[in-house]
């Protein structure tokens, strides 16, 4: 759903980026409250999983593909206001080096694409956690929470995306059709998405539910059982038998090398069909106001890499750089935010005096 340049008027773009900016200033602040020893060193890998994830086209009708917009996978792994902030980095990086979303418009990808998602995926998960019956641990209501969250976080976007263009649209179109267009098939990737998000999910929260953010107020039996004491019992008094540091390494390096290898690897076969946005657009006569790229240009446009004639080697590297780069601005920005948290002057009594947060500090891959 990348809105190229084109597609609405100055004055709409230029307010969308003023949201986006808001949005984003907000973020940073309450990133500071998300990012602890667990989340901030995920943080940028989810972006860089995000940035590959998209570049897999999957079909969902006839002539018309979609992919992840992954609001809603950010928003439960790490938090909403983080969320915001991975897809703000996603977006930059698909615009500014892939030519993917125009430039004026990364105002509107980054509130449409990142804050729409995220707060309905943030409202949706934990409204249905607060109603559904706590079974298997907590995952079950973590589950159908996800999946709700991803399927219905889709479709609110088409629907926002409609409400910009019929204030600012430059076609003179039905926006009772584009309305339904844009919803019908947005459903259709909704539930593409809900099946992603759902799994990927479910796969850390298998191994490590600690990770995931929005989880842990119900799924985390296993954590606060330590010494053998119940889950109903009192921990045991702080002191050198404390619980030894559990790496994040081993989940680091593998969401690492999934990244890579959808990026570098299964991207090439993704649908080569237009995705939901671009579809409607052919369809109803939008497409015609698209303006060329401002880095069309770019060494990396259209996800290849210029002057490298083999085409699967060329998505590939171009991928895999993708991934790279995310990954790296990506846990630049986090690794600021948290630094400026002052979480590390926390209990100043000093890591030798509070044995408890010695025993639950998680070690990190550099």
């Amino acid at each position: 759903m990348h809105v190229p340049d084109g597609f609405l008027n100055a004055p709409v773009s230029v307010a969308t980026g003023v949201v986006a900016a808001g949005a984003v200033a907000v973020a940073l602040r309450g990133a500071r409250r998300e990012l602890d020893e667990r989340t901030a060193p995920l943080a940028g890998l989810v972006a860089a999983f995000i940035f590959a994830v998209q570049m897999l086209n999957f079909p969902v009708a006839a002539g018309t593909s979609g992919h992840l917009l992954g609001g809603a996978l950010a928003t439960v792994l790490v938090g909403p206001y983080t969320a915001v902030l991975c897809l703000a980095v996603v977006l930059l990086m698909q615009g500014l080096l892939f030519a993917d979303g125009g430039l004026t418009a990364l105002g509107t990808n980054i509130t449409v694409m990142g804050v729409v998602t995220a707060v309905v995926a943030h409202l949706v998960f934990h409204s249905l956690l607060r109603v559904l019956p706590r079974r298997n641990g907590g995952r079950g209501p973590v589950a159908v929470a996800t999946f709700a969250a991803a399927l219905i976080s889709v479709p609110v976007a088409a629907i926002a995306f409609t409400g910009l263009y019929a204030i600012g649209g430059t076609a003179d179109v039905s926006i009772g059709r584009v309305f339904a267009a844009m919803v019908g098939v947005h459903v259709l990737i909704g539930i593409g998405e809900a099946v992603i998000t759902t799994a990927t999910v479910g796969a850390v929260l298998a191994v490590r539910p600690d990770l995931v953010r929005a989880a842990r107020s119900v799924a985390r039996p296993a954590l606060v059982i330590r010494g053998g004491a119940g889950a109903g019992a009192p921990a045991p008094a702080p002191g050198p038998a404390a619980a030894p540091a559990r790496s994040l390494r081993p989940l680091w390096l593998g969401g690492l090398g999934v990244a890579v290898v959808c990026a570098a690897f299964v991207s090439f076969y993704a649908s080569a069909e237009p995705d939901g946005l671009e579809r409607v657009a052919t369809d109803e006569g939008i497409a015609e106001e698209a303006r060329a790229h401002d880095m069309a240009d770019s060494p990396l446009a259209d996800y290849g890499v210029r002057d490298v004639d083999n085409e699967r080697l060329s998505t590939g590297l171009a991928g895999a750089a993708g991934v790279a780069v995310t990954l790296a601005v990506g846990s630049g920005v986090f690794v600021a935010v948290r630094r400026r948290t002052g979480h590390g002057a926390e209990g100043s009594g000093g890591a030798g005096n509070d044995g408890a947060a010695a025993g639950r500090r998680e070690t990190v891959a550099p």
